[in-house]
């Protein structure tokens, strides 16, 4: 090989470096876009991968049935809250303690939160409070022929209100001047005390209430009266410690969880009622919501309305709005023929509760 083409050589390899290097920059160019959008969607993850996998939540309630009590026991609540949270990947197991503990339990930590709360100042500060999912609604019942118009316990000045013993009523009962509270073992001891003249009244949830109306129609229309203003209400939530990891995005996806299972009929069956009325579209107003796509051919005669005062209706409707198979549709009339047809299937015969109880009239 001559000394000039010896020479030219090393240029020769330069040229062909050269010429190999937006070749291996397209390479990592590439690589980094790749490994980039690997690192956005593994962060991304990461909080959903948390809460995805199995975890416990240890939580506290009082014993308040039919929304919360022992397993067994009536307990609404407990059991949707349970039946949200396994979808999103948590097991709660909740322990019921006497009302004096719940609150200092909480602010301790000995818990790290509860299924079935009200809202209070003091709680506020170390816990983060859901949407409320359910609202303890007392209405006034009395015999068939009562008046059953009051709005205020103060209005009902000498008359016997059957309630429930141990129940926390709140601050309104304990402080209401002029009624005479008489003690009973449940509700059924209520409705029974009330039937046989040992009260003029009680106080009974409006979720209590629509069992009644759909189990016991005939008996509940004949026998008893249900006032239409409820004396008390309070939203329930669930809520978690805020120095739980995660324990926004567990609110936020227990939040939304809470919509698919009213779409999706398990809330019905959960807490036992054929209709619910709610904001399913989140367009501020309320549509009601069978439990499934069978509903027999005439429109529901009673609905439980959800969130009556947490979230209220934004705008005005004079047409009466059903949702069915993932669609809304204006008036009765305009409900297709295939959602008519009748279900004998009835949403209280969900495995996760049983019946509250048997009325004997």
């Amino acid at each position: 090989m001559s000394s000039q083409a010896r020479r030219r050589r090393p240029a020769e390899r330069r040229t062909e470096i050269d010429s190999s290097r937006p070749m291996r920059q397209t390479r990592l160019l590439r690589w980094s876009r790749w490994t980039t959008r690997a690192l956005l969607l593994l962060i991304i993850a990461i909080p959903i991968i948390a809460v995805a996998q199995d975890r416990q939540l240890q939580l506290v309630s009082t014993a308040w049935s039919p929304f919360t009590n022992a397993p067994g026991q009536p307990r609404f609540a407990l059991d949707l809250v349970d039946v949200a949270l396994e979808r999103i990947g948590i097991i709660a197991e909740t322990v019921i303690v006497d009302e004096a503990r719940l609150t200092p339990s909480l602010l301790s930590g000995e818990f790290d939160g509860s299924a079935a709360l009200w809202k209070d100042t003091e709680r506020e500060r170390v816990l983060l409070y859901s949407q409320p999912y359910l609202e303890n609604r007392l209405i006034l019942v009395g015999r068939q022929g009562s008046d059953v118009s009051a709005t205020a316990l103060a209005d009902l000045a000498g008359k016997r209100i059957a309630l429930v013993a141990g129940y926390a009523y709140g601050g309104a009962v304990e402080t209401t001047v002029g009624p005479i509270f008489v003690g009973s073992n449940s509700p059924e001891d209520s409705i029974e005390k009330l039937l046989n003249g040992e009260a003029d009244y009680t106080l009974m949830d409006d979720l209590v209430i629509q069992y009644l109306i759909s189990n016991h129609g005939e008996e509940a229309r004949t026998r008893l009266a249900f006032g239409s203003t409820p004396l008390l209400t309070r939203s329930l939530h669930l809520a978690i410690r805020r120095s739980i990891p995660d324990a926004e995005l567990i609110i936020s996806r227990f939040n939304t969880r809470l919509v698919g299972m009213i779409v999706d009929g398990s809330y019905h069956r959960l807490l036992h009622l054929d209709w619910i009325r709610a904001d399913v579209d989140g367009d501020g107003l309320r549509e009601y919501v069978p439990h499934g796509d069978q509903t027999g051919p005439r429109p529901p005669e009673h609905s439980y309305e959800l969130f009556a005062t947490g979230t209220p209706t934004t705008k005005p409707s004079m047409t009466r709005r059903f949702y069915f198979g993932g669609n809304i549709y204006e008036g009765w009339s305009t409900v297709p023929e295939q959602y008519k047809t009748p279900n004998f299937t009835r949403p209280g015969q969900s495995p996760h509760t049983i019946k509250i109880f048997t009325f004997k009239f």
